[in-house]
Order: structure tokens, then C-alpha cells, then sequence
């Protein structure tokens, strides 16, 4: 029997915190934890060991951002982290992305896109979309060449996983990544993990971020065709 997927909910405002507690433990989610505050959030999380964590961006004392460092610097095979934002275009939530964070919801998010975007990154899958996505690289992301150089060296992959990464940095699922290179889905998800594995990366929303910081993709070419 598998074992129910765990979470903790970390939210300053109790409505919001409850409500999404309610909707997920309706879908058969268990919600081990709850916190008002990025401190209590990382208490939480330590002593219950979640597969996810929903994490509000803004909160008293210690954010959402700061908690996210915390708790995946604390561990080794640390959860997924979702977070939780009001605003598509903010500057936090770009920084929670290169901190760890598997990727962000709006908190006006449907009952369904919240057990859906749980269940996707429980699963190891990168929550963002890409045209959100873009918009936040191209507003928050450093482009000079020293920041570049300073965060991956990406002359560790090979040209054909050079080429997945920068699909994968437009959005690309597993099967489609498979059908645009004319490889097997089990072919490309082994290119991904080599990619992770040699850039030292947790999973595809860091790869993804990684892509444009480093200038293998620039944001005006992510909704192009072409790799």
C-alpha cells in the first residue's frame, strides 16, 4: 500500500492555511503540520519530514524565502517546496526558485490545480509555467557574464544534453522533450537526471533557472520552436 502523501502548510493568514489544509485532506493528502511564520515553518518541517511543503513568501520574522534556504540546507533529501505568492511577477519567488524551491502557485489557485501542482512535485516534477516563468527570468535574473560564470559551469554536458537542457528550460515535459529529439521518454528522463546530477542541481525548476542565468537560453527565444 503506498504511503499517503504528506504535507505542511506555511501561511500567515489562518483562513487561506485552514483552507488549503481542507482541500488537500479532503483528496486524501494527510497535512502532518501548519505554521504562521517562515520559523516556525522550519520546526514544522523538521520534526514531521514532509513530502511537501506550501510555503507563503511573505510572512513575519522569517519569510518564506529565508525558510526555504533553511530547510533545504538542512538536509540532504529535503521536500518539495511549493510556494505561495499573490503576485506572478515577484522578486522573491525568482530567488526561492535558485534557493531550492520545486515552484510557485498563485494563492487564487483552484481546489484542483493545488492537489494537482502537490501530487506533480511530490512526483519530482518542476511546477512552473513557462510563460510565468520567462517573465520572472527576464525582470529578476542576473545577465552579466561574472554572475553567469559564477553559478554553473555547464562545460560538464555533453552536446545532447546541452540540447535537453535548453528544452527543458522552455517547458518541456519528459514525452515531449522524447518526441522533439526522436529519443525513448526513458532515454530522456536519463539525460535529465546525468543534467542534474553534473550541475549539482535538486530538480528542474533549479535546471531551469540555471538554463537562463547561465545564457544557454535567453527569455525571448523560450517560446520558440527550435532548440
Amino acid at each position: 500500500m503506498t504511503e499517503p502523501l504528506r504535507v505542511v502548510v506555511a501561511d500567515d493568514q489562518d483562513l487561506l492555511r485552514t483552507g488549503f489544509a481542507m482541500i488537500l485532506t479532503a483528496d486524501g493528502i494527510e497535512v502532518v503540520g501548519q505554521a504562521a511564520d517562515g520559523a516556525r515553518a522550519v520546526d514544522v518541517v523538521h520534526k514531521t519530514r514532509p513530502d511537501v511543503v506550501l510555503m507563503d513568501i511573505r510572512m513575519p520574522g522569517v519569510d518564506g524565502l529565508e525558510a526555504t534556504r533553511q530547510i533545504v540546507a538542512a538536509d540532504v533529501d529535503p521536500p518539495r517546496i511549493i510556494i505561495l505568492t499573490t503576485f506572478d511577477l515577484d522578486q522573491y519567488v525568482y530567488a526561492a526558485l535558485g534557493a531550492g524551491a520545486s515552484g510557485f502557485l498563485l494563492k487564487d489557485v483552484t481546489p484542483e490545480q493545488l492537489v494537482a501542482a502537490v501530487r506533480l512535485v511530490r512526483a519530482g516534477d518542476a511546477l512552473l509555467a513557462p510563460s510565468i516563468t520567462r517573465r520572472l527570468i527576464e525582470r529578476f535574473a542576473p545577465h552579466d557574464e561574472v554572475a553567469a560564470t559564477l553559478h554553473r559551469d555547464l562545460s560538464a554536458l555533453t552536446s545532447r544534453e546541452l540540447d535537453v537542457l535548453r528544452l527543458l528550460a522552455k517547458g518541456l515535459s519528459n514525452a515531449e522533450l522524447a518526441a522533439r529529439l526522436q529519443l525513448g521518454e526513458t532515454t530522456v528522463k536519463t539525460h535529465v537526471g546525468r543534467i542534474l546530477f553534473k550541475l549539482n542541481l535538486r530538480d528542474r525548476a533549479q535546471a531551469i533557472v540555471v538554463a537562463y542565468e547561465s545564457g544557454l537560453i535567453t527569455p525571448g527565444a523560450a517560446d520558440g520552436t527550435s532548440p
